[in-house]
């Protein structure tokens, strides 16, 4: 069955004279109720199918566990993975130990944040002048005390360390990473 849509304005009777008009460069209008509608082409005795809508590249929305193939991740390579976006939430307050030659500094920050949560040093006065090491296994056992103190006070009892690239968690940090487990504080 095929539908074959005709100009409704010349089958109507109701069209108006010529003399009527103000221009003779108009064409003359109908007066019919059906000529106030736009002539789409729809008809009662035809189904018309919408058209199907041009889904460009890009923009729908990929599940989250899709993986992306080489040459993807080849045209856009600063994208970061699933893992990459969702860490800073699923491990939220991020471990910082530094040794330097005369001192250890530790702290305790909120990755989505970066507030500081705890902060210990041996270069703080309260420290600086009753251990008689600022360097070694003992200062490294009282920042790791510290640490763990301040961070339950700032209700943190959960937070994790990412070593350094080649780094071994052994021998001056093992003990403070030690330490603060042994103070309650889980490591995730």
């Amino acid at each position: 069955m095929a539908c074959i849509s005709s100009p409704a304005s010349s089958s109507s009777p109701f069209i108006l004279p010529a003399e009527l008009l103000p221009s003779r460069s108009l064409k003359p209008t109908s007066l019919s109720w059906t000529s106030s509608f736009p002539k789409l082409g729809i008809f009662s005795n035809c189904v018309t199918v919408p058209p199907k809508p041009i889904l460009k590249k890009g923009s729908f929305i990929q599940a989250a566990w899709t993986r992306r193939s080489r040459s993807e991740a080849a045209k856009r390579p600063n994208k970061k993975s699933w893992k990459q976006r969702t860490d800073m939430y699923m491990r939220p307050f991020l471990l910082n130990v530094f040794f330097s030659k005369r001192f250890v500094h530790a702290k305790v920050m909120h990755r989505a944040t970066s507030k500081v949560i705890s902060v210990a040093t041996t270069n703080s006065r309260d420290l600086r002048f009753t251990l008689p090491s600022l360097t070694d296994h003992n200062a490294c056992r009282v920042i790791g005390k510290l640490i763990a103190e301040r961070s339950k006070e700032a209700d943190v009892f959960a937070m994790s360390y990412e070593p350094r690239k080649n780094e071994r968690i052994e021998g001056k940090l093992g003990i403070v990473i030690d330490t603060i487990r042994e103070n309650g504080i889980m490591f995730v």
